[in-house]
């Protein structure tokens, strides 16, 4: 254990949690999760949530802290999986969070979907946001009006959306692109 997540925002503002230090694992930084949850006020509270290659669990639990009403994290890593099952038992929060461990590509998504919001930030370096995004729109992993926040490096190919999808917010903060997608406005 080496590091500290901090929840920014909503009822666990302020909390720390201890994480483990390990390779690839890379939470999203307070200042894009501050611009994130500032473009989804309107939607969270309430919202069913999926934080696809979870991590530290920094979006699901933020989100969870700010009112939505369940969340999956999705983390092939054991140890990091037993560590957000533990924070979720800290927080109070065992009954709304629920952690599923295995490789992000082979989640069941439409056995606990659709959600209202899906957060897909996988390592950098395995470019996995194009067909993870794919999977997540084709299997009906989302919401009719719901979106998906995809994040990656800021040198990344923007994304090829469906044409009834479009890049409704856009942030930059360093080396991360974060990206809300949703269905176009008719």
């Amino acid at each position: 254990m080496s590091g500290r997540l901090r929840i920014i925002g909503g009822e666990w503002r302020g909390r720390r949690l201890r994480v483990a230090d390990s390779p690839g694992l890379r939470p999203t930084g307070d200042r894009v999760r501050e611009t994130l949850f500032n473009w989804l006020q309107g939607r969270i509270a309430g919202a069913s949530v999926l934080d696809l290659f979870a991590g530290t669990g920094a979006l699901g639990l933020e989100a969870l802290s700010r009112g939505a009403a369940h969340a999956v994290f999705v983390e092939r890593a054991r140890r990091a999986a037993r560590h957000l099952q533990d924070h979720l038992e800290q927080l109070g929060a065992s009954d709304r969070g629920q952690v599923w461990c295995g490789d992000a590509g082979r989640y069941p998504g439409a056995d606990a979907g659709p959600f209202d919001i899906v957060f897909l930030d996988p390592p950098f370096a395995l470019a996995l946001q194009q067909p993870m995004l794919n999977r997540v729109l084709a299997e009906g992993w989302v919401q009719p009006e719901g979106v998906v926040y995809v994040e990656s490096d800021a040198r990344a190919a923007a994304l090829d959306l469906p044409a009834d999808w479009a890049v409704t917010r856009e942030t930059r903060a360093g080396d991360v692109h974060g990206v809300l997608v949703g269905p176009r406005p008719d």
